[in-house]
């Protein structure tokens, strides 16, 4: 099949075709109920049951394809947004919009030097070698600390695609700026983080004049409930109603608590969305006050405002 051919009348949709935010990003599609298949090496996949085709690029291309209206609709890092709006700031015709914050691949673009040199902050860094992959943000966050513009820097900003936590140790930096998930990376290669330049999570991103606007409307409500099901949780307990005023202190839910009352005289069943890190000390509070039968039950997918 020739793909090329297929994509008129869909609405184009890139997604990271590898790296850390690809298997999230796929469950995400899965949860929105977006099916398609990726035929091996093919970086297009056209969506079975909606007009829509998946166009699979490197994360930091992303921003560039939305910014420059070829795609309508992108997941990408916060931080590829950032750099490409650092070398490209958006105006009314370019740029992309933030939908949503999507909640994972949160990180720390930061700035690093070895654990045991001579390095304490970075002020002491200007005029050294600096390595990152995000020369655009580095330029700017040494720029601003020098004080002068990026043409007139001291600092030497040099580019590196990969590994560039082994750049110290090689010679080839004095300080590095990369990303931070868990810092196990960074303490491995014997470095420390003494400034973070942004922090960064993945981000659902739109071109400003998209294609099929009631379909992105859809996608969005789609991905908004599954994002709003992996946090929550569904808490259901019986009280007295004596009690009601208090224990809606504890589960307000998202907008109100469904309360329904129960053929034992005097007792409400409630039920409300809880976060899910907060349920274990929600339901010990419930019990303080005199809350029986209390069930939890996961939330599959939602629509909520």
């Amino acid at each position: 099949m020739d793909l090329v051919n297929h994509l008129n009348d869909r609405l184009l949709f890139a997604v990271p075709k590898k790296g850390r935010l690809q298997q999230p990003t796929l469950e995400l599609l899965h949860g929105a109920d977006i099916k398609f298949h990726r035929h091996s090496r093919l970086d297009i996949a056209l969506v079975h049951n909606l007009p829509i085709a998946l166009i699979f690029l490197p994360a930091a291309d992303i921003p560039t394809f939305v910014g420059e209206g070829r795609v309508d609709l992108g997941i990408t890092g916060g931080d590829q947004v950032a750099e490409h709006e650092n070398a490209d700031p958006p105006n009314q015709h370019s740029g992309v919009e933030e939908v949503i914050d999507l909640g994972f691949g949160k990180c720390k673009l930061q700035v690093q030097v070895p654990e045991k040199g001579n390095y304490q902050e970075t002020e002491a860094l200007i005029g050294t070698n600096v390595v990152t992959s995000f020369t655009n943000l580095a330029r700017s966050y040494f720029a601003k600390l020098e004080g002068s513009e990026k043409g007139d820097m001291k600092t030497h900003i040099k580019y590196v695609g990969g590994s560039v936590e082994a750049a110290c140790a090689l010679g080839v930096a004095d300080g590095i700026v990369d990303l931070v998930e868990s810092g196990e990376t960074m303490k491995a290669a014997g470095l420390k983080a003494i400034a973070t330049v942004l922090e960064s999570s993945a981000l659902l991103i739109k071109s400003k004049h998209p294609s099929h606007p009631e379909l992105i409307k859809l996608i969005t409500s789609r991905i908004r409930g599954v994002i709003t099901a992996q946090k929550y949780v569904l808490c259901v307990y019986n009280v007295e109603r004596s009690r009601l005023e208090t224990v809606k202190s504890i589960t307000p839910g998202k907008r109100a608590p469904t309360i329904n009352s129960l053929e034992e005289e005097g007792w409400v069943a409630v039920s409300a969305m809880v976060e899910k890190v907060k349920i274990a000390t929600v339901m010990d509070e419930l019990t303080v006050v005199g809350a029986q039968d209390i069930i939890v039950h996961d939330i599959s997918n939602t629509r909520t405002a």
